[in-house]
Formats: structure tokens, C-alpha cells, sequence
């Protein structure tokens, strides 16, 4: 390979969903920012988000009563100090969002407050059913507008830049971050990246698993370069499965946000009954595992391919004011939301674990930080309660630039760029070739989502897990293998971290035997209290 471009900048953030964007925007304020992203800037898990976000605004609501949901939701393993932290900050994000020019839904002068499965009040700020997208276009239209701020599409990281990296490279107990080895997608050379602090706000892994409703990017990258550079993981094993995505051959998982069933839609099953009375109290508006292990249930007592949620009850006008887009959307595969029963089917969601942080995002990498859906803060616990997740990133990408401005971290100077230079050698592809032998491992991607799903899914046993792990360590090695000797492509580099986190997701989900939260084990049905504590990997400590 021929010399490739070198990059600097105070921070580096992979990313651009709100996690991301929020912390860059912020940190522009402290100094020059290169922003990542792997495709256009707008492609990220946080613009497909229907629901909202989830703060106390309302009169009869309160912390309190916020803080609880989540901590029931969580199943008993949620960091408390995490969870007040979030619920109490949530508003002043909110407000920031705001001025950052995010245009929220309203109600006459005041924010429209929707409700969602596990909260007891209304406290769901939402822009009608397509929030994450409005976020996104605001923080986007924010960012072009600093001039320290770069963001560079079709970049991919492929690592993390350590001591391992180094020309005298040699084992350390605290590695640190001195920024990323980056695929540019355009030249197809790997560039390198150097920053002082490196924020890892990369999100989700929903394409580990067969059917999700996450965009084709969220490959779990964050996560599997993390890990393989030494960062503490945490609670892998508990997938939030959306209870209702579009059961339809070409709608590709298309979500129904859980606001259809706050705003009253409830499930049927083929012969019409609704069936949730069976299973909690709470009916349709139970928290998202307890709707999912529901429906998963209903589904195979019955033999069906899918359940259906009716809003035909409902007014049509307010149906469609509420949710254009999903009226829309559904109305392109010949649905009316307002009369028909739309088909639904679970489908993996959010990931509750991930690189695990400090309360200021700080994870065991020394100068690198972690925010939104890659990291594990100790908010969510075993299963997120709805609407938290957009919450979660903006809070902690506020938490970080604070905790970062306040330690005076040192700046990208003309020497410390030179002395990153030396010591961190161009990216080395010598020996390796083109992927003629593709042909070999193009079906890996496949054969890990399907194995995830069916024996890594909404219910789990010790032989299901035994059968995914000999399956997806085969896999692992071949891929592993393949890629020593192979030249970098985007395709070989997402295939390998999501190797790496089916990986890492079964091996959590073997090591907890209970079931808890989204982690259900049919030979361990009951929670115990012995298993009330975080389930740890890091490549020192399998």
C-alpha cells in the first residue's frame, strides 16, 4: 500500500447517530473535532428511532416516579446512581436539543407528552413517529455550521490505535487510546486517525441476529474493536427484542413503535382475541421483553407466523396526526393503519450491554470515552425501559466533555503529532491480497445472524448456546483467518466484528444462569439473587 494520509484533531469521535453528533457539538467548544462515520452522516440507529425521548416535564410527574420505572424495567441490575443521574439531567437536555433547533412535536405552546410501555406517566418528548430523525437533522445542521469540526463519511475504523500498535510495542496493564486505523471506503487505503481523546459512540449490533429493526450499519464495530483492544465489556447477553416490526417480505423489519400501543393499538392473535391479559397486567402497555416473550409464546402455542396490532378502534384522524410516517409506510405494502390489522413479529432491537463506562462515559482505556447504544453505563440494567436509550446518549456525551474539560487534557500539538507519527506506524498490508476467495466466506454473515436467531433469541438454553458457540467459534477462526491474509474491505471488517460480538454475546448469556430482564433461559426460568451483578469479558478475564 502506498503512504496513507495522517489526521489529527483534540477529539475523535466515531459516530454520527445523537450520541455522537451531541458530544462533537460540545467539545467543538474546547477545540478542533473529526467526526467518523462509516457511511452518509445521517445513516445511524438514531434515525430510525420512532418513539422519543424520555424526561420529567410534566406537573404530576416526578424524578421519582421516572427513576423507578427504569429501575423496575431493569430487573433488579441497573446502577441506581446511573439511573438518577440521567432521569435528573434529562430535561436540561431536552432544552439543549431544543436550542440546538430540534423541532419537538407540540400541544399548543407546550411539548406534546407521549407515554410508552413501563412508564407510569407521560413523559415521551417525541417529533410525531419520526423523532430520531429530527434529532439528527438538527444536530447535523447545527455541526455544519463550527468550523472546527470535521466530518468525514465512508471512513470505517478497523481498530483502535494501543500500545499493541507501537513500534515497541509491549503488554500493558491500562492500554490507552491514541486514536484509530480508519478504511477510507473512497482511496481503500487505511488512514490513521491520532487524537487526544477518542470518543466511541459507534452503536448498536442488531445485525448480529437474522431479523432486527436496525439499518444494515449496526454491525456491533464498537463493541468487537473495544474488546479486542482490551476494554472491559459488560452484559452482552441482554437483547431488547421490538415486540412489533412489520410482519411483510419486503418491509425489512420495519419498527412499530411502541408510542402505537401507548396510544391505545391493542395485540390479537390470527383469531382475533387479544391475548396479553393472559400474560401481565399491564396488557400491551407491559415493558418491551415481558411483550416480546408474549407474543414469542402466543406465536408458537398457536403455530402463526405472526400476531396483529388493531387500532381500528381508534379515531383515524388522531392515528394518522400521531403517525404519519408509519401510516405512510405501512399504507405502501397495502395497509391502513386506521381499519386493517397490521402484522407483527418480535425482532432484535437495542442492545443493553456494551463497552462499559464510568458516570462520565470513561471505559478502562485511558482517553477513551464511550456514549449511546456501544456502551454499557448501568442505566438500562437487564432490559431498557422505552424512550431511555436517546436519553442516555445525549446525557453522557454532556457528562463526558465535562469531565474531559475539566481534567485539561493536553492538545494536538505539531510535536505530539510527530511523536504519535513515529511510534504508530503507517497502517502494514504487506502479504496480503484481494479477496479472490470471497466466494469462500459469503455466506458467514447469514449463517451468524441465522444462528443468533435461533438459538440465541428471545428464549435461550444451555444446548442452544452449547450448538451457537461451536457453530460461531468455527466461524470466528475461519473469518479471523481469512482476514490476516486478506486486503481491507468494509465487508470483511463488519463480518469480523460481528463474529466477535455473537461471540461475546453468547458467552455473557452462558455464564448467566437465571433468566432476567431480556435474558430468558427455559432451564433456569426464575431470577436469583446470587446472579444481581454484571456479567464481565475482557480478552484478560474470559
Amino acid at each position: 500500500m502506498a503512504q496513507t494520509a495522517t489526521h489529527a484533531s483534540d477529539f475523535l469521535v466515531i459516530g454520527s447517530g445523537i450520541a455522537g453528533l451531541f458530544f462533537a457539538l460540545q467539545a467543538s467548544k474546547h477545540g478542533s473535532v473529526t467526526v467518523l462515520t462509516k457511511k452518509e452522516r445521517a445513516e445511524s440507529n438514531t434515525n430510525y428511532a420512532q418513539g422519543g425521548i424520555s424526561a420529567v416535564l410534566a406537573p404530576d410527574d416526578s424524578f421519582e416516579s421516572h427513576i423507578n420505572d427504569t429501575i423496575i424495567a431493569g430487573a433488579g441490575l441497573c446502577n441506581e446512581e446511573a439511573v438518577r443521574i440521567t432521569v435528573e439531567e434529562a430535561p436540561e437536555v431536552i432544552r439543549e436539543l431544543i436550542d440546538f433547533g430540534t423541532r419537538f412535536t407540540r400541544n399548543g405552546r407546550k411539548l406534546d407528552l407521549g407515554r410508552e410501555g413501563g412508564h407510569s406517566h407521560h413523559r415521551i418528548v417525541h417529533a410525531h413517529d419520526l423523532t430520531g430523525r429530527e434529532i439528527e437533522r438538527a444536530l447535523l445542521s447545527a455541526l455544519s455550521k463550527k468550523k472546527n469540526v470535521v466530518l468525514m463519511e465512508h471512513s470505517m475504523v478497523v481498530e483502535l490505535i494501543t500500545e499493541h500498535h507501537s513500534i515497541d510495542a509491549h503488554p500493558v496493564s491500562q492500554p490507552t487510546c491514541y486514536g484509530v486505523y480508519a478504511f477510507n471506503n473512497g482511496t481503500k487505503n487505511v488512514e490513521r486517525f491520532f487524537a487526544s481523546v477518542t470518543m466511541l459512540a459507534s452503536g448498536g449490533c442488531g445485525q448480529v441476529y437474522a431479523h432486527t429493526t436496525n439499518p444494515l450499519i449496526a454491525t456491533g464495530d464498537g463493541i468487537a474493536m473495544a474488546y479486542r483492544a482490551g476494554a472491559t465489556i459488560a452484559n452482552m447477553e441482554f437483547i431488547q427484542f421490538h415486540p412489533t416490526t412489520l410482519y411483510h417480505p419486503q418491509s425489512k423489519s420495519f419498527l412499530i413503535s411502541e408510542a402505537v400501543r401507548g396510544f391505545g393499538a391493542v395485540l390479537r392473535n390470527s383469531a382475533g382475541e387479544r391475548f396479553m391479559e393472559k400474560y401481565d397486567a399491564r396488557l400491551e402497555l407491559a415493558p418491551r421483553d415481558v411483550v416480546a416473550r408474549s407474543i414469542d409464546t402466543e406465536l408458537k402455542r398457536r403455530g402463526d407466523a405472526c400476531v396483529f396490532l388493531d387500532l381500528s378502534h381508534l379515531s383515524a384522524k388522531k392515528v394518522r396526526e400521531h403517525f404519519p410516517n408509519i401510516h405512510a409506510t405501512c399504507l405502501t405494502f397495502g395497509i391502513d393503519i386506521t381499519r386493517n390489522l397490521i402484522p407483527v413479529v418480535p425482532a432484535a432491537h437495542y442492545c443493553c450491554g456494551g463497552v462499559q463506562t464510568d458516570l462520565n462515559g470513561a471505559t478502562s482505556i485511558t482517553n477513551l470515552y464511550a456514549c449511546g447504544e456501544v456502551s454499557c453505563t448501568g442505566l438500562h440494567g437487564a432490559n431498557r425501559l422505552a424512550s431511555n436509550s436517546l436519553l442516555e446518549g445525549v446525557v453522557f456525551a454532556n457528562r463526558a466533555i465535562a469531565h474531559i474539560s475539566s481534567q485539561r487534557f493536553p492538545r494536538m500539538s505539531k510535536s505530539r503529532i510527530a511523536r504519535y507519527s513515529g511510534r504508530f506506524t503507517p497502517w502494514d498490508d504487506s502479504g496480503t491480497r484481494n479477496p479472490e476467495e470471497w466466494v469462500l466466506l459469503e455466506h458467514d454473515r447469514k449463517e451468524i445472524q441465522t444462528v443468533m436467531w435461533d438459538y440465541v433469541g428471545i428464549v435461550r438454553s444451555d444446548l442452544r448456546l452449547r450448538r451457537a458457540v461451536r457453530r460461531i467459534n468455527l466461524i470466528r477462526s475461519e473469518i479471523e483467518q481469512f482476514y490476516k491474509r486478506t486486503t481491507v474491505s468494509e465487508e470483511l471488517l463488519e463480518l469480523r466484528n460481528l463474529a466477535t460480538v455473537a461471540w461475546l454475546i453468547i458467552e455473557s448469556a452462558r455464564k448467566r444462569k437465571e433468566s432476567r430482564g431480556l435474558h430468558y433461559m427455559s432451564d433456569y426460568p426464575e431470577p436469583k439473587d446470587s446472579w444481581v451483578r454484571d456479567t464481565v469479558l475482557s480478552v484478560g478475564n474470559r
